[in-house]
């Protein structure tokens, strides 16, 4: 069994197995949904700390069969869950169960409760209570055709959640979903980018700690692995040293966002001042329509609405169209990505996509689109 897993949104397993790689762990197996890799605690904490793409790290313990609840209990009981945390500590269970004799999580969660609390029962007298807000151990158990997975988790709040970003418009994309879209378009990370309907200015923050050498898990207080028993301090607060003393001060390009809504634009600069990286880009109130670029070249990169989000076809076409006749007219000889979740308002473009990526933002099937600007 391998040591740890990655899970990824969906479409992006890939270019999360190439950070690893980057990071220097070697020992990897790509599935749909994550990437499991072989790493002492130490890379652990490294891929929870540095992962731009990563949703969460968990540590694999237990996989079963299993038809009832008493198979779950004792299933459950063959692993030690009593080493992870003092009896006096809390837990919480997310259980999950799809096409499976058991189909409530419910009572899934409860047995998996159960197996655990009666094993420090047995072994101290006393038993961890149960906390679902903040518990020191995460236990994540997910069924499917009859086969269960056990995992512990390391990460503990979503790995998306750096800690800038406090504010936000409508709709807007995760932080990891955004690195992860800017790893399939190979930006290489030393040229500007321009988003022309920013919003609160994820991508391009993302863009610009990337840039930076900052870590995405920097700014956070607390991962899931420290409240463990078996948390090294030392090597964390190294690892965080050598993590923090890589960063850049400056660069010698910039990234620049603009967007029609003031406050919007004003969270953005909120958000990118959190970041560490507000010295870095340029926000400014203006219409897609009536952008000019900024810079001789570089990538255009947005996530324009959909529609679903607004609820508008008819304006958001016109926003399509404005986007098209911009960046026909005015950024010949730059490379654009478009994220879209409706196949139609692509349409609208009348535009020749040269890639194309299938993802995932929350459930809505999206299309990463690169255009060539001739």
């Amino acid at each position: 069994m391998p040591n740890f897993f990655a899970a990824a949104p969906k479409g992006l397993a890939e270019v999360l197995e190439k950070e690893l790689h980057q990071m220097g762990i070697s020992q990897t197996q790509k599935i749909a949904s994550g990437v499991f890799f072989d790493s002492s605690w130490e890379g652990c904490y490294k891929v929870n700390l540095c992962s731009r793409i990563a949703s969460r790290v968990m540590k694999p313990v237990l996989d079963f069969p299993a038809y009832t609840g008493e198979d779950i209990y004792f299933n459950i009981k063959k692993h030690d869950f009593t080493k992870y945390i003092d009896p006096k500590a809390t837990l919480r269970i997310e259980a999950s169960v799809k096409e499976s004799k058991i189909h409530d999580q419910r009572f899934l969660a409860m047995k998996v409760k159960d197996a655990i609390v009666d094993q420090f029962r047995d072994k101290f007298g006393i038993r961890p209570d149960v906390d679902n807000a903040n518990p020191d151990l995460r236990v994540i158990v997910r069924g499917h055709k009859n086969e269960y997975h056990v995992a512990i988790d390391t990460s503990g709040d979503p790995l998306f959640m750096r800690g800038y970003r406090r504010e936000a418009g409508e709709a807007p994309l995760k932080e990891n979903l955004a690195a992860g879209l800017l790893a399939l378009t190979e930006w290489d990370g030393k040229s500007p980018i321009v988003d022309p309907m920013c919003g609160s200015g994820t991508f391009l923050i993302e863009a610009a700690m990337k840039a930076m050498n900052i870590a995405p898990g920097s700014m956070r207080k607390s991962f899931g692995f420290m409240k463990l028993n078996n948390f090294e301090k030392e090597k964390w607060e190294a690892l965080l040293d050598e993590t923090v003393a890589q960063e850049k001060e400056e660069l010698d390009f910039q990234f620049f966002g603009y967007d029609v809504d003031r406050q919007v634009l004003q969270y953005a600069k909120d958000n990118a001042r959190r970041a560490g990286v507000d010295q870095v880009i340029s926000f400014k109130k203006e219409t897609v329509a009536t952008i000019e670029p900024p810079v001789e070249k570089g990538m255009v990169i947005t996530n324009p609405p959909y529609a679903i989000r607004i609820g508008d076809e008819d304006n958001v076409r016109d926003v399509y169209r404005d986007l098209s006749f911009t960046l026909k007219h005015r950024f010949k000889g730059w490379t654009a990505w478009l994220l879209s979740g409706n196949k139609d308002l692509i349409a609208d473009l009348k535009l020749k996509s040269t890639r194309k990526f299938f993802v995932y933002n929350g459930a809505i099937e999206c299309r990463l689109l690169k255009y060539e600007m001739f």
